[in-house]
């Protein structure tokens, strides 16, 4: 439900991107211009400076084809994890001191930013994770959106500030909710750019300050999104940015007493190892945001509308090639329609185009890497063991720019 006098300012819906020219025009665009800068070499941010490690830096490669060199990003270590938090403690005496409105106001011109740079965001997510041009889009466009929405959540509660009765005759009585401090923020691939602005805006327009370390898989959207905060006047080291594996950081996260909080998106044995360690080896028990896998069912009744439910079916579990937390894993479908959706389903199936996620005819673009192709041909092969009928696809599509990685349909 949208907050009192909130509209969502946003452009990009699934009908522009499917029918105006000048949106696709522009996505374009911001995919040649992004290819000219591809294969770079990022440094890290902590306290606002450009700090490289001293292990060197890792190879990014896109999904789409994997002789595409997104970028070159430092290969970040517990050193460079604690650094962040140390100074993302130093500037909370900046921000979160510093009144609410002109967080909001701050926060609120990120958006701005993000909104005229939306394509080039949405390019960056396309290289980098092998989203097609509509997933891709409207990733970017609900990152805006998303802080639009919270700012004004802000101001109609009054920065969580509330005056309450009086205590006892005389008293003047306010419940005032504060920051809790450094947030250290792991976001994941499927989403890197609306994930990771989601958990940082989170933290950020309340007062506490963010150690932000994206995926591996997507690196450049999460510089991205430093640099736009940066930008709209984030302080420095109330944002921070690190890179690098997961494994070199997790220590220092869970253990270090001045991370007071943890917002991660991923997998769930992931989520519940970061939680148990937390719990561990904290003085005291300290707030955590999990998001984690989970099964998503479609019940399909015999008094549907079928056209409509193989689309949303279609949709749900094909957008972004199944790989979201959100995508339909299991479809319950009322014996009198069963055969009939079944037929309508695959003749749907049959019309979807998968390919290179850069072309605007491309529904199913690639998985996101190698572990993932492993992942989906084990589940064939165990679904046909388990004595399941393959009615349509399952198996590896071979056809492809050489050296990329495949697509599963």
């Amino acid at each position: 439900m949208l907050g009192k006098g909130f509209l969502l300012t946003s452009k990009i819906t699934y009908v522009t991107l499917s029918t105006d020219e000048g949106v696709g025009k522009e996505y374009e665009a911001a995919l040649e211009r992004l290819r000219h800068d591809l294969d770079e070499y990022y440094p890290m941010y902590i306290d606002g400076a450009e700090v490289e490690s001293e292990d060197g830096e890792f190879e990014h490669r896109s999904p789409i084809d994997t002789s595409i060199v997104v970028g070159h990003f430092q290969k970040g270590t517990s050193k460079h994890a604690r650094l962040a938090i140390e100074a993302a403690k130093r500037s909370l005496e900046v921000w979160n001191v510093m009144q609410w409105q002109e967080r909001v106001r701050i926060i609120r011109r990120a958006a701005d930013l993000m909104d005229k740079r939306k394509f080039e965001i949405a390019a960056a997510i396309t290289y980098e994770v092998g989203k097609t041009r509509l997933e891709a889009s409207a990733e970017a466009s609900e990152a805006v959106d998303a802080i639009r929405y919270y700012a004004n959540i802000m101001e109609e509660n009054n920065g969580y500030t509330k005056k309450l009765g009086p205590g006892a005759p005389g008293e003047d009585c306010r419940m005032v909710s504060k920051p809790y401090g450094v947030w250290v923020v792991i976001s994941p691939f499927n989403f890197p750019f609306m994930l990771a602005n989601g958990m940082a805006l989170g933290a950020l327009i309340t007062g506490n300050t963010v150690v932000l370390k994206p995926t591996s898989e997507a690196p450049l959207t999460g510089l991205m999104l430093y640099k736009i905060y940066r930008e709209a006047g984030v302080p420095k080291g109330a944002v921070n940015y690190i890179t690098g594996p997961g494994p070199e950081f997790e220590e220092e996260f869970t253990s270090n007493p001045d991370v007071a909080g943890i917002a991660f998106t991923g997998s769930r044995d992931v989520g519940l190892r970061l939680r148990r360690k937390f719990l561990a080896n904290q003085p005291y028990p300290k707030p955590m945001v999990l998001e984690m896998g989970s099964k998503n069912p479609t019940i399909v009744t015999a008094s549907a509308d079928l056209k409509k439910a193989v689309e949303g079916i279609i949709r749900a579990s094909f957008g972004y090639d199944g790989q979201k937390c959100s995508a339909t894993s299991r479809v319950y479908v009322q014996d009198k329609v069963r055969s009939q959706l079944l037929t309508m389903l695959t003749s749907r199936m049959k019309e979807l185009v998968a390919g290179d996620p850069r072309r605007k005819d491309t529904f199913l673009g690639p998985l996101i890497n190698q572990a993932a192709i492993e992942r989906y041909t084990k589940a064939v092969e165990d679904a046909k063991r388990s004595g399941a009928t393959i009615v349509y696809g399952g198996h590896v599509l071979r056809r492809r720019p050489p050296q990329g990685l495949l697509c599963g349909a």
